[in-house]
């Protein structure tokens, strides 16, 4: 499974993360992209969440 956390987004006072996960779908077989923004300090949960 591919993961990466790709940019650093900065709205006003907020600091965000947008991060990138691969998911294998368990009927088809074929991959997927999950996308989410959140704060740094939650990227490692997303990113090691099944």
């Amino acid at each position: 499974m591919a993961k990466k956390s790709v940019a650093t987004l900065q709205t006003g006072s907020k600091r965000l993360t947008k991060a990138i996960k691969m998911v294998k779908s368990p009927q088809s077989g074929a991959y997927t992209f999950v996308e989410q923004i959140m704060a740094p300090e939650m990227v490692n949960d997303f990113l090691n969440k099944k």
